[in-house]
């Protein structure tokens, strides 16, 4: 059992790898096999197909990044301390990419999204289905911002939070293009304008 689940979690990881490095449409399940240093048997005693283990990369990928997004904006932080934790650490993980991998590799959603949004609906519907999932724990926050008097009054809480999604991912592919995790610094002060937040409601040092 330990090591079919070590062949299962070598493919996956070799997988996500090579998906965040050149994409999804140009790789071979050999060439996954042979980075995962297992057989190319193995690969279909695991998964039904390329697609099939791209779903099950997303679904993984998103299963920590949802435990890190929840541990943040969940915390007992006021809610704008919250969402500048969140782009703080959105950062770092950009940062921490580029030190590992040599190149900052962008957000594997808005990656597949980009390149795999007309071509394959199964892998485009569960993609829409976790940004939608964003938005909600973003709009969370914001309703409390905007309950306490740390956002404006005339702030719609859903469309700030999908804008807020959309920023994210938008300098995400920024610091991807320029290979510069230093892109994504201006999402807090972008958000506070968004937000309309009050110059007395902001955290100090803002």
């Amino acid at each position: 059992m330990g090591r079919t689940s070590d062949a299962r979690n070598k493919i996956l990881e070799a997988a996500r790898t090579l998906i965040e490095q050149r994409g999804y449409s140009a790789l071979g399940v050999a060439e996954i096999c042979t980075a995962a240093g297992v057989p190319k048997g193995s690969f279909y005693h695991f998964f039904a197909s390329k697609q099939a283990l791209a779903l099950t990369v997303i679904d993984e990928h998103w299963t920590a990044q949802q435990q890190q997004w929840s541990e943040l904006l969940g915390s007992a932080r006021a809610p704008l301390e919250r969402l500048r934790d969140l782009f703080e650490a959105t950062e770092e993980f950009q940062r921490a990419g580029r030190q590992e991998a040599g190149l900052v590799v962008g957000c594997l959603f808005g990656n597949l999204a980009a390149e795999l949004s007309n071509q394959v609906p199964e892998i485009r519907d569960r993609l829409q289905e976790i940004f939608e999932a964003q938005i909600d724990m973003i709009e969370k926050v914001i309703v409390e911002a905007k309950d306490a008097g740390q956002a404006g009054p005339a702030v719609d809480t859903r469309d700030a939070a999908r804008s807020i999604v959309a920023q994210i991912e938008g300098r995400v592919l920024l610091a991807k293009l320029l290979d510069d995790p230093a892109q994504l610094g201006t999402l807090w002060q972008n958000s506070l304008g968004l937000l309309q937040v009050p110059a007395a409601a902001r955290p100090a040092g803002v």
